[in-house]
This record gives C-alpha cells, sequence and structure tokens, in this order.
C-alpha cells in the first residue's frame, strides 16, 4: 500500500495511506439541477520572472487546458477574477489578453464563460467617480465585444471614492444602463480584499445588501445574478430570498457551499438553519455563451428558492468532485450529493483559511498535484504565500475527500517538494 508523507506544524511526520481517486464519471450532457462556474487560476510559464511586481507571463497552453478541462466536466468557466490573481499580479494587459482567449475557448468547447469586470487598469489609486464609471465601462463593453458574461467585480477605486450609500447607487446606475447583456453583480468580502471593507455603503452586511437589492430593483432587467462572498451563509440566504424573479444567486462561499448548493434537496435552506449550521464561518471571517445558465427562472416549481447556483474558486480545486456532487442531484439522489461533496468542505475551509487572500496558493498547488500544470509557479511568487505544513494539511484533506486526480503523481511530487526543502519522504 503506499503510503503519503505529511508535515505537522511542529516539524513532525507522519504517515496515511494514499486513496486511489475517485471514481467519477464525466457527463453526457449539460449538468441540469444547478448552474456551476469554477473560478479558475492563471499559470505561469515556469522559467518566467515569477517574482513580487513582475508582470504576468502567462502559460497559455497549460492556462486554457486548465479550462478545457473543467469544460470537460460539464461546468463553466468564471475568468479573469479573484481566483485568477486580480489585483495580486494579473496585470491589465494579461487580464485582457485572458479574457479574449478564454473567450474563444468557450466558443469552441461550447462551454459558458463569464469573466470579470473592473476599474483595476487604473494604475492611480484615487480617482473620481465619473472617472471610475468610465474605467468600469470600457473593461464592460470590451468583455461584451468578446462574448463573455461580464460579472461587475466590486471596485478598490469605488470602496475609495463613495462616501455614502448613493455613491454606490449612482456609480452601479450609469454602468448597468449602458450594458448591453445582464451582469451579475459580485459583493466581495473583506476577508478576500480588506480594501473592500464597508462595501455598498455599510459595513453592516444587512444595511449594505438593502444597497445592493434596491441597485438590484432599479435595474431588473440588466442583473442576471448575484455572487456573494462573504463566508456567511445567513447574509447570502438572507440576500437570495429577497432577489427578484429570474436572478440568480451564485453562491461565492468556500466554507458553506455544500448546503447552500444542496438546499432543501439537502435538508437545508433557511437563513436560520444555515446560520446555525455554519456559525463558525461567520466568525472566521451573466448573461453566458450559451444563453441557458444565467437566463433561466431561478425558482423551484413553486417559485419559491431553496438553493443557490455556484461561483466558487473552490470548484476549479475540485473540478471531478464537484461536477459528480452535482450529476446526483440531477439523478435525485441528494445523499449521494452530500456523500460526494461534504467531504471537500474541510479542504476547502483549508484552502481559504485566514488570511483568505491566499487561497489561490492553494488552489494551483492542487493544480499542480493533479498535473494540470508542469510546475507549482504562480504569477508574482504568490506561490510562496502558504508554508509547507499549511500545503501538507491540504494534501492530507485532498486525499481523504478523493479530490486527487492522479493520486501517484501527485504523491511524486509531494514527496519531492519535501525533500527539496531537507524533509525526508
Amino acid at each position: 500500500m503506499s503510503t503519503l508523507r505529511l508535515l505537522r506544524a511542529n516539524g513532525d511526520v507522519a504517515d496515511v495511506a494514499l486513496n486511489d481517486s475517485g471514481t467519477y464519471t464525466r457527463p453526457t450532457g449539460p449538468l441540469q439541477s444547478r448552474v456551476a462556474y469554477a473560478a479558475a487560476h492563471v499559470v505561469p510559464k515556469v522559467h518566467a520572472d515569477n517574482t513580487p511586481g513582475q508582470a504576468a507571463d502567462i502559460d497559455w497552453d497549460a492556462t486554457l487546458a486548465f479550462r478545457r478541462n473543467v469544460y470537460s466536466w460539464g461546468l463553466g468557466v468564471a475568468d479573469a477574477m479573484d481566483t485568477a490573481q486580480r489585483n495580486m499580479g494579473l496585470d491589465a494587459a494579461a487580464t485582457r489578453e485572458l479574457i479574449a482567449r478564454s473567450a474563444e475557448v468557450a466558443r469552441e468547447e461550447g462551454g459558458s464563460v463569464v469573466v470579470g469586470v473592473n476599474t483595476d487598469h487604473i494604475a492611480e489609486p484615487h480617482i473620481s467617480l465619473d472617472q471610475l464609471t468610465s474605467a468600469y465601462l470600457e473593461q464592460l463593453h470590451f468583455t461584451e465585444e468578446q462574448g463573455a458574461g461580464p460579472v461587475l467585480m466590486a471596485s478598490r477605486h469605488l470602496a475609495r471614492a463613495a462616501t455614502d450609500a448613493d455613491d454606490y447607487r449612482r456609480v452601479y446606475r450609469e454602468v448597468l444602463s449602458r450594458a448591453t447583456t445582464p451582469v451579475v453583480l459580485h459583493w466581495l468580502g473583506a476577508a478576500f480584499d480588506p480594501e473592500l471593507a464597508g462595501y455598498f455603503g455599510a459595513d453592516d452586511w444587512q444595511a449594505a445588501s438593502d444597497v445592493l437589492l434596491e441597485i438590484i430593483a432599479e435595474n431588473p432587467d440588466k442583473v442576471a445574478g448575484v455572487k456573494m462572498s462573504l463566508l456567511n451563509a445567513e447574509s447570502e440566504v438572507s440576500v437570495r430570498d429577497r432577489l427578484p424573479e429570474g436572478v440568480r444567486m451564485f453562491t461565492g462561499d468556500d466554507f458553506n457551499y455544500v448546503s447552500l448548493i444542496g438546499g432543501a434537496a439537502a435538508g437545508s435552506s433557511t437563513a436560520r438553519d444555515l446560520a446555525e449550521r455554519t456559525a463558525p464561518s461567520r466568525e472566521q471571517a451573466v448573461h453566458s455563451a450559451t444563453g441557458r445558465a444565467l437566463g433561466e427562472d431561478t425558482g423551484d416549481a413553486a417559485g419559491v428558492r431553496t438553493h443557490s447556483d455556484a461561483l466558487l474558486g473552490a470548484f476549479a480545486a475540485i473540478t471531478p468532485v464537484a461536477s459528480a456532487a452535482i450529476q446526483a442531484l440531477d439523478a435525485g439522489d441528494p445523499e449521494r450529493y452530500r456523500r460526494i461533496l461534504g467531504p471537500t468542505e474541510e479542504l476547502s475551509r483549508q484552502v481559504f483559511a485566514t488570511p483568505t487572500f491566499y487561497y489561490k496558493t492553494g488552489v494551483a498547488f492542487l493544480s499542480w498535484m493533479n498535473g494540470h500544470q508542469p510546475g507549482f509557479q504562480m504569477v508574482g511568487g504568490l506561490h510562496s504565500a502558504r508554508s509547507l505544513p499549511h500545503l501538507s494539511r491540504i494534501i492530507e484533506l485532498a486525499n481523504a475527500s478523493l479530490a486527487l486526480e492522479q493520486p501517484d503523481l501527485a504523491r511524486e511530487r509531494w514527496h519531492g517538494m519535501l525533500r527539496l526543502n531537507g524533509v525526508d519522504a
């Protein structure tokens, strides 16, 4: 029996049995019961100057092959977003090229792609509301030209410039009025980006959610969905329950996605239920190319929302497992859904552990472990952002949740990394 060597925080080592990969099969058609996007990362060239402050030099073959793999499992791709290191190494030129190339791959594969629209191509830290509105529109129109679904990301410029909730209403009103296709609004919490604290004009999520919902109510035909990334299940369900008909809730909660996506089918549907079941998370913290993904009604048969759809960085790390779980829901087997996806939540919590904004390191690490990139390298040197014991715990939980796609390869690469760092393996 093969074993996997683990490194604890105190320097001790331990061996666990290396599990086989999950016996998951690719779907023969589109996933039906949930819309799911994997927020994908970028792979740099291994010989590039992948050090802090340097421009991104992307390995396009590996980066786009990763997206083709996501499509092969029936998921859509969310690109040029936080997972792709927006505001953490992915410069403006690389962002534009990524959007254009990813949209082309989506057309080739018949997949659904949404991409991030932001103001981050403006280098100046402080700009006026008019300037940042123009910046949003520049990226929005470029995205529309590429044929990708826009995700209107939270802007650091807006967080700095806004003096009250009315400033948020004004900017979003002006941008949405000029969108030619419905967009997904993204609410990214301070755990992911501390500069976005108080977004939508309030530190309190209840007050901020009122502003978000008012923005949607003013522009009902311009908003296809909302992506919530607050790591707070109660807030997501509260907003989900109040969304207008036809507007989807895409969970971005990498701590609590099993219950949020499973919803009533998985035995949890109310804000109170989820608040009680996920209390630790509060302490820790598009219209698409295919048309189907963001355009259909979001309610169940009775018109009542009992689940969220998904737009998750975690799903880039566990794509085959996520696909198999949703296939189980498609087959009317919620118990199998929980059995497959449930164990991955502990893995995701480790990947997204504080400081949460370094979660991209874990996503890239698992991509390397699973054979999707030639080396453990990241734009801007971010591969150094997590400790060896932290990565050890990731591979331990990936092994336990059957998220290692090629266990023998993962063992070989991980043990080589340990030996390189002076640990016998």
